[in-house]
């Protein structure tokens, strides 16, 4: 459950509102979804990835391809990992040549975790184009990458803890900010 010093940025109806929006942001941009599909990025990428092609489903009658994207091997920091890093499964059931791929992650942050996705996506084909859906923009960007698509901006330093919770995983839908000074004492 959250936590006393969390600062909630948005609750379950409110991120409904946001995804509904995005997905209409999506189809508007791309003129309809021909040869347009979605990736999630492990594992809350793939949460909202799913509603969101839920929700263009059901609100433009359009069927979109939705892929899982697994980008283990491609961080950046793997090398420094000290820990043996857990591979899950990336499932792409469909080609990506000559596709508008949407790439849905959580919280875009660095970047890296972006490029890491890119990086990932031309192994297994090449788009026509790529875009970046994100529920939560915090800032701090140490690449030059940008969102097409952001649920909310939250202005976040780099000690802050920004939380994303999807009922899919966590029980219940949540977003938060921590500050540094919360969690200090872990």
């Amino acid at each position: 459950m959250p936590q006393m010093n969390e600062n909630r940025v948005c609750e379950s109806q409110e991120m409904g509102r946001i995804l509904a929006r995005i997905a209409a942001e999506i189809v508007a941009r791309n003129k309809g979804c021909q040869k347009l599909a979605l990736v999630g990025i492990l594992t809350r990428g793939v949460c909202l990835a799913r509603r969101l092609q839920e929700i263009i489903r059901e609100t433009f009658g359009q069927e979109l391809s939705l892929g899982v994207l697994d980008i283990t091997l491609y961080r950046d920091d793997l090398s420094r990992a000290t820990h043996h890093p857990v591979l899950r499964k990336t499932e792409i059931p469909f080609s990506l040549d000559g596709a508008t791929v949407v790439l849905v992650d959580d919280v875009l942050y660095t970047g890296r975790t972006v490029r890491a996705a890119m990086d990932g996506l031309i192994d297994f084909g090449r788009p026509q184009s790529i875009q970046l859906a994100v529920l939560v923009d915090r800032g701090c960007r140490e690449l030059p990458i940008s969102a097409d698509y952001i649920g909310v901006e939250v202005p976040a330093s780099p000690q802050d803890r920004v939380m994303v919770r999807v009922a899919e995983s966590d029980g219940f839908d949540l977003v938060t900010v921590t500050p540094r000074s919360a969690f200090q004492g872990e």
